[in-house]
């Protein structure tokens, strides 16, 4: 997060240690943040009452962990919901536990690295300032840092957050099921940010989206080996999140040999990388995601049995977005703040007849569909949104699917309708699909994916050509070198979703 979107901010820390704050007055120089201290917690109490308005209360623990863990209870008593971060001086499972259950953000051990430290400041300080918009705050909406939040405007939503809560406490591996684009993900970013390891780092590995040997290289790391085909040395993901979470998306996807070794190193808590022979200690949980029948997973043998038993002894299961429609008007708010954010579009509302008819719609996509949806709708404002019935087998209309598609308005006004291939009007309409992408590819190359430029040379508005890029699935990737309408190099896609965190 940029150091420009904390404004005012105002630490209240309540200790007296100069190990404590000096790292503190270091960080916040830095970021030209307030610092106030107070020498003891019945001090910040006071000051509280006396209606200081500190953004985050830093509280150091004393050795014996009884007064300040009641200190803690009256703070979160008379402001619940100040973030307050612990500093404790003993790495005390139980006393962590209990800090959490009182209403702590995260607790930090001594010592600490100072980044560690401005981390998890501004990880929390981002949780209570602008992840959810305004007009979709809810007691139901939960700011899980990063731009996420998590909805639990259901009550099968609300018995899954109880059930995080509770997997939180616990130092052990969980297996977190649901369809493609449930929001698995942000089940277990959730997790993390409840857990004692919220602190530390949360790193994702996509097991289906890099080969055996690559996934295993980030996994692992490895040695440099130029035999092997490693021409550096590389640190994997379980070095690089130590005292943290590893989530691994999609682990039916991993190849058996992987598994094998993940397998190991969760066992022994010792790892090497990949061409060395030097053991490495790593303390890292492990959460996994997959939208996979299990069942036939382990039977077709593309899920290894043991390491399925170690990590399904806590299982999570994500409900798909039909079982909890409650929350899709927050959704669709949510989608529209982000996707007008980062497009620089001005928002639109949607009509009554929109919002019922995504209520009535079963979303096989889940979130993904539904930010699709959200998407088209505001880069399109020149076609109309039709309610088209979505036929099935045997030509009858399943009660329920009626889809939000958007469609061009026809020539005499009437709304076009899907051709089957063999007309005519719909082979004339491939040509001019392919005539239309080739034009726009020529010109996003030619721009170098600039694509205000772009747009104006091929003279259509910036809306349009942005929903073109997405109808397409135009990637700058594939033009290497581009430069976008802000003058950055990047990929093109610098929008990141944080509705139910990633929608996988």
């Amino acid at each position: 997060m940029a150091t420009n979107a904390i404004a005012s901010v105002n630490l209240l820390v309540v200790s007296r240690e100069p190990a404590v704050l000096r790292p503190l007055w270091s960080i916040g120089e830095s970021n030209c943040w307030h610092l106030e201290t107070a020498a003891s917690g019945w001090e910040a109490l006071e000051r509280l009452q006396n209606g200081a308005g500190p953004s985050l209360l830093l509280l150091e623990l004393s050795g014996s962990d009884g007064d300040g863990l009641h200190m803690l209870r009256s703070l979160r008593r008379l402001r619940p919901h100040l973030p307050i971060i612990l500093i404790s001086p003993t790495d005390d499972f139980d006393r962590k536990q209990e800090a959490i259950r009182l209403g702590a953000q995260a607790i930090l051990v001594r010592p600490f690295e100072e980044q560690q430290l401005e981390f998890i400041i501004r990880r929390n300080l981002d949780a209570v300032s602008s992840d959810v918009p305004s007009d979709i705050r809810s007691e139901d909406v939960e700011s899980i840092g990063d731009g996420a939040f998590f909805i639990a405007a259901s009550p099968i939503m609300r018995k899954l957050r109880v059930q995080a809560e509770l997997l939180a406490q616990a130092q052990v591996p969980v297996l977190i099921v649901g369809e493609s684009g449930s929001g698995k993900s942000t089940a277990a970013q959730l997790i993390h940010a409840l857990s004692v390891r919220s602190g530390s780092k949360l790193l994702r590995v996509n097991c289906a989206a890099l080969p055996g040997h690559l996934l295993e290289e980030e996994l692992f790391g490895c040695e440099k080996d130029l035999e092997a085909g490693c021409a550096r040395a590389r640190v994997g993901k379980l070095e690089l999140c130590d005292k943290g979470t590893l989530l691994l998306d999609e682990i039916v996807e991993m190849p058996p040999d992987a598994q094998h070794t993940l397998l190991q190193v969760l066992q022994n808590k010792r790892m090497v990388r990949l061409n060395g022979d030097q053991a490495i200690d790593v303390d890292v949980r492990v959460l996994a995601t997959t939208s996979a029948n299990i069942d036939h997973a382990v039977a077709g043998k593309k899920l290894r049995e043991d390491l399925y038993y170690h990590l399904s002894a806590f299982t999570l299961q994500v409900p798909p977005l039909r079982q909890r429609k409650e929350a899709i008007p927050l959704f669709l708010h949510h989608f529209t703040q982000q996707l007008t954010k980062h497009y620089g579009l001005p928002a639109r509302n949607f009509s009554p007849s929109v919002l019922e008819a995504c209520q009535r719609y079963s979303w096989p996509g889940n979130l993904s569909e539904l930010e699709r949806f959200v998407k088209r709708y505001l880069v399109m404002p020149d076609y109309e949104l039709s309610m088209v019935q979505e036929p099935v087998l045997g030509g009858v209309t399943e009660v329920g699917h009626s889809l939000p598609r958007l469609m061009a308005p026809a020539a005499n006004g009437s709304e076009t309708l899907d051709q089957s291939p063999e007309s005519l009007k719909s082979l004339v309409q491939g040509v001019r699909i392919e005539a239309e992408r080739t034009a726009i590819v020529a010109a996003l190359q030619k721009t170098g994916w600039n694509r205000k430029a772009a747009a104006r040379m091929i003279k259509v508005s910036y809306r349009t050509l942005l929903y073109k890029i997405d109808q397409y699935h135009l990637r700058p990737s594939t033009s290497p070198g581009f430069t976008d309408e802000h003058g950055s190099n990047g990929n093109g896609n610098g929008y990141k979703s944080g509705t139910l965190g990633r929608v996988d």
